[in-house]
């Protein structure tokens, strides 16, 4: 009896270990189990060899230990509970990720996870104890989906939850009558506006602008019910989307009455599905303003100047002069540098202009920066607080950020998200510096059916302007090598890495003073090869 009960405590522990290192990879999927699972079929069923073996050496045990009396039921059972125990670490250490770069957050959800967890493993513990080993065994092969399952069952729960934080965060918006309320969304661009637009806002205005990529319902739900106070004017909501009628929701919680449209183009492609749904989706926040609301809308020239067209409510179309001819507000004469831009921004039918100094890089910062400042026209700022508003603006972390070195090599982190339009725009951003160009990338993910030829395309445009390429996971980067070879960057110039660790330690012993190095997005630990 002793023996079964040690065994079954080992088993239920080895469930629990695999569970706690797996509900990483479940929160860093957002909780979804389509997610979960494509990380478990490419990631984390390479080490199930040892699961199936704990399986086996659970049943071996106790059918041996059944079938013998005496010291050689001992035997039998230790060799079993130390061989459990072997394999049981080898898988654990194998779905357990080093060096996380997000390690797992012990929310309130994680916790109720894996309480509910720890329930299910008492009910398997008592099941095999009184049917037998099949229950053990099933359980033990079974370990990769606990999650899953406890997931599922504490799915009615975790929606009361949400329910009555959303809701909560809704009233608290409802009484304040007096806020202003600005919605950002967009494929790209959205955090860097928001804290663009915050910056602005604060020379006239207390603006509450939620921390980091803060922009799900529940993460807007918490800034509301935790940061917005009565001092508080304006509440700026970045809001993210996978999913048709995500915007939807967000719209419904804040009820914003100004939105910006920072961008739209394939991004998150493998839940959206279509370019069409993603259009669709980002103009539920045009939609969901009042009668009385501003649109504002980038003028690419074709997405979101069809948004902009089909809008009937009071609208802004920004852009830069030398790219295009329609606009309500413009920047001209761009004077671009190694530490920013200057720039004159037009408005007003161009009767009226102003001289601005940024030290964000590139273009499309520039870009950013006119529909923040179109919204701050619109809610009373001066000419001379929006000069020194953008004076004040500084880079948002891991967006074509300029990190200070003290061996004369310039870094640039642009570490965050990369997209199609992104990378163009970094190796634009690259090109405008002189000295010798390094990129180190690990390419682009979440782009469904497109990826491999946006990454292959991503491949060409940086053979023509690197000079040294650190490819990071050889099966992700090997379109980017591709199109590196097709347009005939040289081979030997290539490096391709296991990790970032192992392409930094590289990348330092031929680094030297004048360098320009630029990383190019960096792949959550969930993409890990």
């Amino acid at each position: 009896m002793l023996m079964a009960i040690l065994f079954l405590a080992l088993a239920a522990a080895f469930c629990f270990l695999a569970t706690l290192r797996l509900c990483h990879m479940f929160q860093l999927e957002g909780y979804k189990a389509p997610g979960y699972m494509r990380w478990l079929g490419e990631h984390g069923l390479k080490g199930y060899g040892w699961v199936l073996a704990c399986a086996a050496l659970f049943i071996a045990a106790f059918m041996g230990a059944c079938s013998v009396q005496g010291w050689l039921q001992y035997v039998i059972f230790a060799a079993g509970f130390l061989g459990f125990g072997f394999c049981g670490g080898k898988y654990v250490r194998s779905i357990t990720v080093k060096d996380a770069k997000k390690p797992l957050a012990y929310t309130a959800r994680v916790k109720r996870l894996l309480a509910t967890e720890a329930v299910l493993l008492a009910l398997f513990a008592a099941g095999s104890y009184f049917s037998g080993r099949t229950i053990g065994a099933i359980f033990v092969l079974l370990a990769p989906f606990h999650i899953l399952l406890a997931n599922w069952i504490n799915t009615p729960m975790e929606n009361a939850v949400k329910k009555h934080y959303f809701n909560d965060a809704k009233r608290k918006l409802a009484e304040r009558d007096d806020l202003i309320k600005v919605g950002i969304t967009g494929s790209f661009g959205k955090t860097s506006t928001k804290f663009i637009l915050g910056t602005l806002l604060s020379e006239k205005y207390h603006t509450l602008v939620p921390p980091s990529s803060y922009n799900t319902p529940m993460g807007l739900t918490r800034v509301i019910r935790e940061q917005l106070k009565p001092e508080h004017q304006v509440f700026l909501a970045e809001m993210g989307a996978k999913h048709v009628g995500d915007i939807a929701e967000l719209v419904e919680l804040v009820k914003p009455k100004y939105g910006i449209v920072t961008s739209v183009g394939p991004q998150h492609m493998e839940t959206f599905k279509t370019l069409e749904n993603i259009i669709s989706t980002k103009y539920e926040l045009i939609a969901g303003l009042p009668a009385d609301g501003v649109a504002f809308f980038p003028n690419d020239g074709g997405i979101t100047k069809g948004m902009y067209d089909r809008t009937e409510k009071k609208k802004w179309l920004y852009a830069l002069a030398d790219e295009q001819d329609e606009w309500d507000i413009a920047a001209k004469d761009i004077l671009p540098g190694e530490d920013g831009s200057e720039f004159t921004i037009v408005y007003d039918h161009g009767q009226r202009e102003f001289r601005a100094k940024t030290k964000l890089l590139g273009k499309h910062n520039i870009q950013n920066i006119l529909g923040c400042v179109a919204v701050a026209l619109e809610l009373g700022l001066s000419e001379e607080e929006l000069i020194r508003g953008i004076a004040k603006v500084e880079p948002v972390e891991h967006r074509l950020q300029l990190l200070p070195t003290g061996n004369g090599v310039t870094v640039i982190d642009d570490a965050f998200n990369a997209n199609p339009a992104g990378t163009r725009v970094a190796m634009e951003v690259l090109r405008g510096f002189s000295g010798r160009k390094i990129v180190v990338t690990p390419g682009m993910v979440e782009l469904g059916e497109i990826e491999e030829q946006e990454n292959r395309a991503f491949g060409r445009d940086m053979a023509h302007t690197a000079d040294l390429v650190y490819l990071v996971g050889p099966r992700h980067t090997r379109p980017i090598y591709e199109g590196l070879l097709e347009e005939g960057f040289p081979e030997e110039q290539i490096e391709v890495c296991a990790s970032l660790g192992e392409a930094s330690e590289k990348m330092g012993r031929i680094l030297r003073a004048g360098d320009i190095v630029l990383f190019e997005n960096d792949l959550p630990d969930n993409y890990n090869e």
